[in-house]
């Protein structure tokens, strides 16, 4: 295919998706020429017809196209998936508006509704390739039903593997200090490098939350419906205080059609980013969202405030009110005493050898007209016995997720490992072959032992194998009882993960905590 088809191609998805008017179409040619170093054009029939199901199919095909040719040129070097979007991204800048276009287009959508603007910036994150579509799609998703309602379970396959060519140059690299992080508004037009990723076609809505500016974006991975970021303009840590709650209750009062939660400020319990203050949101109801009361609470002198706590494996408090500062007031009260509240007979310690191990995961939405924070009680204490923490993915839960269980994980959607698609079709196939035969489930279990990737699966799969070979089975049972096994396996770690455990001992601690910060059972 002729070189400058693929570039009219490119342009032509620009037009259709709104990123350039007519009056822009020979500029942003002229631009993408440039980058595939060419200095002339010939005009070609473009009889392409674009609609909004196949747009992002054929943005990946042209994107692959001006990429073998960039690559046939020496212009990417080496040419691994990191390099090619590198320069990619780099051709997609050149469809682009102005941030300050972007910024003035989404306070205007702002003033027809909030649900407007976030619209607009949305569908621009993916028009841009910002968010690509086309590797979203890739990841496998499922619900598992269970005893706290269905949970969310992914496998995350839309972040690329690092190539070993990536990792050596970015070894090689002179370290850099700017961005400082993948959260700096400096990211906006960053160029990117082996290290890090091209930010050209990146942009961000400055927000003025508790009166401190703060930007929004949308996470280019997207686990779930509009996965959005909201960041502290200056690279500041993680931290939680009643500060945090009132931010989060100001976003919800700008977006309401939104939620918004903080992954908390300590190690082990915390976000893969502790160093630059953020939160994250979007538009999706999570199954803890969706969870009830299990007990409800009172509290002397609540004015108007609701407190209940919720039947989910980690231990949740929730607080509803109409009164906004009332709300983000006594979440900073609780904050403040499970900071400091030690009780040994339930394993919780404020604090051991002068380490601080008491936080918080809030999660802001609204609920009808009033507000509502809930508060998940964390605790990053290590013991010899589990080593990573004790309210952490304990040993025998690793084979499938032993990664900190962060603010998504918290709320109930599981984000797992890409390498499970593989182990999984592995197991799948080991079971299909033997099924049938005569000891087949010592037969798939030796062979899952003769496996590096699978031998970790083993003592797991053994606990159900014999229970499915009492069936005829077929791809489809297979598939079906291979995520619901998983989906087991996570809601046991979300229950590792909750300082109060669900039965009654665990719930009458629970209940000693909430007395003492005032609260009576009713």
């Amino acid at each position: 295919m002729s070189i400058y088809k693929s570039v009219d191609k490119l342009v032509q998805y620009g037009l259709f998706c709104g990123l350039i008017m007519e009056e822009d179409a020979v500029y942003a040619r002229n631009r993408i020429l440039e980058r595939l170093g060419l200095d002339s054009y010939e005009y070609s029939e473009n009889d392409t017809l674009f609609t909004e199901e196949n747009k992002a199919d054929i943005l990946e095909e042209v994107l692959k196209e001006l990429d073998d040719y960039a690559a046939d040129k020496g212009l990417i070097d080496p040419d691994t998936v990191t390099m090619r979007d590198l320069f990619d991204t780099k051709l997609m800048n050149c469809l682009m508006p102005r941030p300050s276009e972007v910024v003035s287009t989404f306070w205007k959508k702002y003033e027809e509704s909030p649900k407007a603007a976030s619209d607009y910036f949305y569908k621009l994150s993916g028009d841009s390739d910002y968010i690509r579509r086309y590797r979203v799609r890739r990841d496998i998703k499922w619900k598992t039903d269970t005893q706290f309602g269905p949970l969310d379970i992914s496998i995350n396959l839309s972040k690329p593997e690092k190539d070993p060519r990536d990792i050596a140059a970015a070894r090689n690299a002179k370290q850099q200090g700017y961005p400082k992080c993948l959260l700096c508004p400096e990211n906006v037009g960053y160029k990117g490098r082996a290290d890090h990723p091209a930010r050209d076609n990146h942009r961000i809505i400055p927000l003025k939350l508790d009166g401190a500016k703060w930007g929004l974006q949308y996470s280019p991975y997207v686990y779930y419906n509009e996965h959005c970021i909201v960041f502290n303009t200056e690279h500041v840590p993680m931290q939680i205080t009643e500060g945090t709650f009132r931010r989060l209750l100001d976003f919800v009062d700008l977006f309401p059609h939104y939620f918004l939660g903080s992954n908390a400020d300590l190690p082990i319990v915390g976000g893969s980013i502790l160093t630059h203050d953020h939160f994250q949101g979007g538009c999706y109801e999570f199954p803890m969202a969706k969870a009830e009361a299990e007990f409800k609470y009172e509290l002397k002198d609540a004015d108007g405030l609701e407190a209940e706590i919720v039947k989910w494996p980690m231990s949740v408090i929730r607080l509803r009110s109409k009164d906004k500062d009332r709300l983000s007031q006594e979440a900073g009260r609780i904050l403040g005493l499970w900071r400091e509240y030690t009780d040994e007979a339930a394993m919780i310690f404020a604090h051991t050898e002068g380490e601080a191990h008491n936080t918080i995961t809030p999660i802001a939405r609204m609920r009808g007209d009033k507000y509502e924070l809930d508060l998940v009680l964390r605790n990053n204490l290590t013991t010899s016995e589990h080593p990573m923490g004790l309210y952490h993915p304990h040993a025998k839960l690793h084979h499938i997720k032993k990664e900190n269980i962060g603010l998504i994980e918290v709320m109930g959607l599981a984000v797992l490992p890409a390498r499970l698609k593989k182990e999984m079709r592995d197991i799948a196939d080991l079971i299909l072959k033997e099924a049938g035969n005569e000891d087949a489930a010592k037969k798939i279990q030796d062979g899952m032992l003769k496996s590096e990737s699978l031998s970790k699966h083993e003592e797991w799969l053994g606990s159900w194998i014999s229970d499915l070979l009492k069936f005829e089975v077929n791809e489809e049972n297979v598939t079906s009882r291979l995520n619901e096994e998983v989906g087991k396996v996570f809601c046991e770690v979300l229950c590792d993960a909750g300082v109060y455990k669900c039965i009654e001992e665990g719930r009458n601690a629970f209940d000693r905590f909430l007395s003492y910060a005032g609260y009576k059972r009713k």
